[in-house]
Formats: structure tokens, sequence, C-alpha cells
């Protein structure tokens, strides 16, 4: 292997809507996770981590910008990011950084549906790419996992033979062996689309599912048999889907395997590669998961099942082994924690905080709380779900924009959150406190709490975003 000199490579690894709570590392006896759980060994395990806008393309694009959704007007799924942010990936190109991309984009397509049409799912070469400037084998979003494609620089489709997540390594660690070869240091980012739903037999391998077929997936202990008033469409459930539970379970644990087996294979080659020393390995989630807890499915909510993710990072050498952090780590910090330990300059719009003291053990006041947005609808311009929240290392505090109520609750005493402690004389210290915190940190942000649909008449116009903050 070429000397990267001191420049480190990065592997940015992040699955669909994997949960902290479904990994064997952090407590679950179902999970069959030993690669991802020998990870947390090997480096650090950012055990307080949580997805500040939990919806695949709000999350990604607070990681590329180092911002906020009221900042990058992701308020929704299926918008076209605006462009003019410096991001991850142009600072890693500017200095000398290979960026490429595989798997999952999700801030390309500007219609509610159609997700196979090219103009949908091609992002061609150039500023929507958000400076990742190398190779090119991705997609917008589908989650249809057997023989599907991607695509490069042109709106052909490529196909990928078999399980997709299998395939999208096998581009990784294809790409690994020779950027391995060459003088220059390496950015590759590979967004993996499962645990993501549909969870069918016929979207996960047959071994997998074996793994669970006799399994018995209980209902949460905060299930609930009425729906979530605040949820959106998508968080509904039917009768029908409500009976389904188990079986979807059943599902996404079997893609959590798959999973963890690509993660392996993947570490596997690294180290096979020598890559070790010189490269931080990053595994995360965009957001996790509901499965009934709060008469929930699916994310777009401040309660832990949906927010708090799996965060581990491993830097031979550099980061010590079995590291446990509880620093309050949210998704715009992520960008300036990689560019600092990086040694790489952090853009001034940045509105997230350096955290990387935490991934060397030394000793540092982190942020109090991780500010969590719930901007809306999840995929249309409906108001009424609109929602702002805390979690601190105890607390969880949020404030539902269509009534005001508030939650509020102890996370270490109360883990399934199922008791608000808004009316409990003994908790109004910690919740005038958060309150106060709240608003802080909305108003340092110029964030004004607004209906979903202001953000589609005000930044933009068929669904592509036409501001930023800076912007206004």
């Amino acid at each position: 292997m070429a000397s990267k000199g001191s420049k480190p490579n990065l592997i940015y690894v992040f699955a669909d809507q994997l949960r902290y709570q479904s990994c064997g590392y952090a407590g679950d006896e179902r999970a069959i996770t030993p690669n991802i759980d020998r990870l947390a060994t090997e480096g650090a395990n950012f055990c307080n981590a949580v997805s500040g806008s939990p919806m695949c393309a709000p999350y990604r694009a607070s990681l590329f910008t180092g911002k906020y959704a009221s900042s990058t007007g992701m308020a929704i799924n299926e918008l076209r990011i605006n462009p003019n942010h410096d991001c991850i990936g142009h600072v890693l190109h500017r200095n000398g950084y290979q960026t490429s991309y595989i798997g999952k984009w999700h801030l390309w397509a500007n219609q509610l549906g159609r997700h196979h049409d090219s103009q949908n799912s091609y992002v061609p070469p150039g500023p929507h790419r958000l400076g990742f400037d190398g190779e090119w084998s991705a997609y917008n979003f589908h989650h249809t996992y057997f023989d599907t494609y991607y695509h490069q620089d042109s709106p052909e489709r490529i196909t990928i033979p078999g399980y997709e997540p299998d395939g999208q390594t096998d581009l990784a660690i294809d790409y690994l062996e020779r950027a391995s070869t060459t003088d220059d240091p390496f950015a590759l980012f590979l967004s993996i689309g499962t645990p993501h739903d549909p969870w069918t037999q016929n979207n996960v391998p047959s071994e997998y599912y074996d793994m669970f077929r006799e399994a018995d997936f209980p209902l949460p202990q905060n299930y609930r048999e009425e729906n979530d008033p605040y949820g959106d469409a998508w968080a509904m459930m039917s009768n029908e889907q409500r009976a389904k539970l188990p079986e979807w379970m059943r599902v996404y644990y079997a893609m959590t395997t798959n999973l963890d087996w690509n993660v392996g294979r993947l570490l596997a080659a690294i180290d096979a590669l020598g890559l070790g020393e010189d490269t931080i390995f990053v595994f995360t989630s965009d957001h996790g998961e509901m499965f009934g807890a709060q008469g929930r499915k699916a994310k777009n909510i401040f309660c832990e099942e949906a927010v708090r993710i799996p965060f581990l990072m491993r830097w031979s050498e550099q980061i010590p082994k079995g590291l446990m952090t509880d620093v309050c780590l949210n998704t715009p910090d992520i960008m300036p924690t990689l560019l600092s330990m990086m040694d790489l300059p952090i853009p001034e719009d940045v509105e997230g905080s350096d955290l990387s003291p935490a991934a060397f053990d030394q000793t540092f006041e982190g942020p109090a709380a991780a500010f969590m947005q719930g901007m809306g609808c999840t995929a249309k311009w409906e108001d009424g779900y609109e929602w702002r929240a805390l979690r601190t290392k105890q607390h969880t505090y949020a404030v539902h924009r269509p009534d005001g109520s508030e939650k509020l609750y102890d996370n270490i005493a109360d883990p399934f959150q199922n008791r608000n402690l808004i009316d409990i004389p003994t908790s109004q210290g910690i919740l005038n406190e958060l309150r106060g915190l709240l608003k802080q940190r909305m108003n340092s942000l110029n964030d004004t709490f607004e209906a979903c649909t202001w953000y589609r008449d005000n930044w933009t116009e068929d669904r592509l975003i036409l501001r930023t903050a800076t912007m206004q």
C-alpha cells in the first residue's frame, strides 16, 4: 500500500432505519450482529447518538452540510437539495481526497413517487453530487433489494445481481482494493438500504430469514393500541398492519443480520489491505423504527426508537479500543467532528459541534443536549405534524406545534418513555431549564418553528429547494 502521509482515509457506512436498540452490543439478545458488536470493542461507541431529523432526506442533508433542517430546507422527504452549501465532500475534495459514493442518495428526486424513473433516480455529475466527484455508483432511492440497479455517469441502469447490500459491499471492496494502491487519501460513503421496509420474506435472503423464522417477537413494552394523534399517514397502522408487527420484526432482524455480515466483510477487507491504521471507519444509521411503540410505525418522531442510532468509530492506534462516550452526538455534529479528526478546515457556516475530543477520550465539555427537529409530514406538504425536541444524557423534552403540548421523559428511569413528567411537581426545575435551552437553541439557528407548508411556499419551487438559511 502506498503511504497516505498524515492524511487518514475515511469510510462512512450508514444503514437505513437501523435503530440502536436492535443491535447486540446495545443489549438486544435477539440481534445477531457479531461484527457490529466487535466493532464496538475495537473503537468508540457513541452511546447517546441521535438522528437530529429522523427521516432519510433531512438526515442526509444534515450529514453532508453540518446544518440543521431549518437551514437546509429539507423539511420532508423527496425534495431536491439546494447545492449551494459547502459540504463535507467539497472540503475533502479541496484537500486532495478521492471522494466516492455508493448506494442510496435521497437528495435528488423532486416528485412524490415514481422512484425508478431515471429523472428521479439518476443524479448527474455536477453540483448536486455535493462534492462526491470521484467514483459514483448510486441511485436516489428505492426499497426493493433483489436484482436492483445503480447509475454511474449516465441514466443507464447498471444491474446488481442478487441481494443489493451484498452487491454494494462488493463494489465497496473493489473500490478499496484499487484506492489502496494510490498515493491519494480517499473518502468512501456507503449508504445501504436495509433494514428499511418493506419487511416481506421475498425482500431478504432466505438463509437469513430462516434464522428468525421461529423467533418470538413480542410487541414493545410501550405498544399502544390506538394510533398516535400526532402521527402522519406514514405513522398510522391499520389492524391488519398491527397483526403483522411480529413478522415485520423477523424480516427486519434478518436484514440486520445480513447487514452485519457485510460490515464484517468490509472490516476484513480493510485489515487485509493494511488500511486499518490509516483509516477512520464509521458505522451508523440515518434513523430508527417505531414498530408500534407509542402507537406508531416508521420514524419522524422524537421517541427513542426513532431517533437513537448506533454510531461506532474505529481508527487503529488513534481511537482507544472499547471506548464508550456518552457525549450528545447529533447529525450536524458529524461533519465538523470528522473534519477536525482529519485535521481539515471546518466551513464557517457549519452549525454542528466539533466533538472530536470525545473520540480520543479527551476531557471536554460537550453540548448539554442534542436539538432535534420534526419539520412536518414525512413526504407530503401537509401541516399539523411539526415538533421540536431536546435530548440530554438523561431527558427528552419535546413540543408539538399543532397544540403546543409538551412531553418530558426521564430516559434512564423510564427508557420506554411511558410516563410524561410535564405535570409532576418535582420535574418543574428540569422542565424550565429545558424550555429555556430549547428557546435558546432555536433562536441561535433562526428556527421560527414554521408549519410544513411554509417551506413549500417560501423555500421551494416544484419540490426543488431554492433557498437556504444564509440566503434569507
